[in-house]
C-alpha cells in the first residue's frame, strides 16, 4: 500500500492517477432503485425504509440544487437516534471545491429527481425486489444507451469519474457476483455498523433460485452476465458498464462493492477487457471494514487498482461525520472518487475536509 498524496493509500499502481493530475474531469453519478431495499434491516441508506426509494432523487438534488425537492427528510442513516449525512455532501464538498462539471444518469430509479438527468431506462423502469429472481427490465437495453453516453462524453472531457447512488447496491453487487462465480459472501460491505450478511445471502439464493440458476444441488453454473444482472442485479450495474465500454478515456469508478460488481459484470462480457484504463477511488471506511473485503472480490476479477481517500473525520468537529468511524454510511454517491479527483486537481485532504464541514453545515 503506497501513498501519492497526504490522506491517499493506493493498492496497486500510481501510473493511471500520474496521467490523470490536473486534467479535466467530467463526474457522473447514475442514480437507480431496486426495491430489495424494502427488505428489513438489509440496509441503512435512508433515514426509514419508508424513504429508502427517494434517497437516489434526494442525493443528487442536494448535490445540484443544495436542497431537497422529492421529499422533507434528508437522506441519511439513523441507528439507534444517532445519524450520520448522506455521502453526498462528501461528493457535494468535491464538487463545490473543484467547480467540475455534473451530470446524473437516471439508471431505473422509481421516484424521479427535480433536477436534469439523462435516462438510459424505459421510462417508468426501476429494480424489483431480487428474490424474485426478475430484477432488471431489459438490462441489454441500458447497457446499450449507456454505450452511446459514454462514447459521446469521452469527446469532450479527459476522463469520467463515476460514482452511484443505488441503496441495498451491495447486496444486488452480491447477487451479480455469486451469479457470475465469485466468492463474495461475507464480504460486500454494508451501510450500518452490523453488516448483515446472512440476510444478504439467503436473500440472493432465494432470487437465484426462483430465477432457475440454480441446479437441483445449488450450483450455479455458466450464466450469460445480462441474464445474472437480470436476476438478481439492478439497474446502476449494466448503465454503468456501458458507459465504461463505451468510453475512450480513463474513468475513475467512485465507489465500493457496487463497482467490484460493475467490473465483474464487464469481464464476463469481455474477458480480455483493459481495467489498466479504469481504477476504483473509494474511502477509508470501506477499506478498513473489518465485515467486508473489497480488495478480495476486486483480485478474483483482475488487476484493478484501488485508490483509497481517508477524509480524517477524527479531526471533524461535526458529531455525524465522527458517525462514519463506527461504521454508519462508509461510502456512496461516488464520495471517494469525487475526493480523489479533488486530489487530483490540486487541493488537499485539509481543504476537502474543511468544506465537507462546511456544506454539512
Amino acid at each position: 500500500m503506497t501513498e501519492l498524496f497526504n490522506g491517499l493509500n493506493s493498492h496497486g499502481s500510481h501510473e493511471l492517477l500520474k496521467k490523470l493530475q490536473g486534467k479535466k474531469p467530467l463526474f457522473i453519478c447514475t442514480i437507480a432503485t431496486t426495491s430489495t431495499a424494502n427488505i428489513p434491516d438489509i440496509t441503512g441508506a435512508g433515514a426509514t425504509p419508508e424513504l429508502m426509494e427517494y434517497t437516489p432523487a434526494g442525493d443528487v438534488e442536494l448535490i445540484i440544487q443544495g436542497e431537497l425537492r422529492c421529499c422533507d427528510i434528508p437522506p441519511q442513516t439513523i441507528i439507534d437516534g444517532d445519524s450520520a449525512p448522506t455521502p453526498a455532501m462528501l461528493t457535494k464538498a468535491a464538487l463545490e471545491l473543484t467547480d467540475v462539471p455534473f451530470l446524473v444518469v437516471d439508471a431505473g430509479s422509481k421516484i424521479k429527481p427535480d433536477v436534469p438527468y439523462m435516462t438510459v431506462s424505459e421510462k417508468s423502469s426501476y429494480g424489483k425486489d431480487i428474490r424474485t429472481g426478475e430484477a432488471v427490465e431489459n438490462p441489454k437495453k441500458i447497457f446499450n444507451n449507456s454505450k452511446i453516453i459514454g462514447k459521446e462524453l469521452s469527446k469532450h472531457h479527459d476522463y469520467l469519474v463515476i460514482g452511484e447512488s443505488i441503496p441495498a447496491g451491495t447486496t444486488t453487487a452480491l447477487g451479480v457476483l455469486t451469479a457470475l462465480g465469485y466468492d463474495a459472501n461475507f464480504k460486500v460491505s454494508g451501510s450500518m455498523p452490523e453488516n448483515p450478511h446472512n440476510l444478504k445471502r439467503d436473500v440472493v439464493m432465494e432470487g437465484l433460485a426462483n430465477a432457475g440458476i440454480l441446479d437441483g444441488i445449488g450450483n450455479i453454473g455458466k450464466i450469460d452476465p445480462f441474464e445474472a444482472v437480470a436476476a438478481v442485479g439492478d439497474p446502476m450495474i449494466p448503465a454503468v458498464a456501458g458507459m465504461i465500454i463505451g468510453s475512450t478515456v480513463p474513468i475513475i469508478l467512485a465507489g465500493g462493492t457496487q463497482m467490484a460488481g460493475v467490473c465483474s459484470f464487464i469481464k464476463a462480457i469481455d474477458k480480455n477487457f483493459d481495467f489498466s484504463r479504469i481504477c476504483l477511488g473509494t474511502t477509508s471506511f470501506v477499506a478498513n471494514d473489518g465485515t467486508s473485503d473489497l480488495f478480495s472480490i476486486v483480485s478474483q476479477i483482475g488487476n484493478i487498482d484501488i485508490h483509497v481517500v481517508n477524509p480524517t473525520f477524527e479531526e471533524s468537529t461535526n458529531n455525524g461525520l465522527k458517525n462514519y468511524l463506527k461504521g454508519f454510511v462508509k461510502e456512496g454517491v461516488g464520495a471517494g472518487g469525487a475526493m480523489l479527483m479533488a486530489l487530483l486537481l490540486g487541493y488537499s485532504i485539509e481543504d476537502i475536509r474543511k468544506k465537507v464541514e462546511e456544506v454539512c453545515e
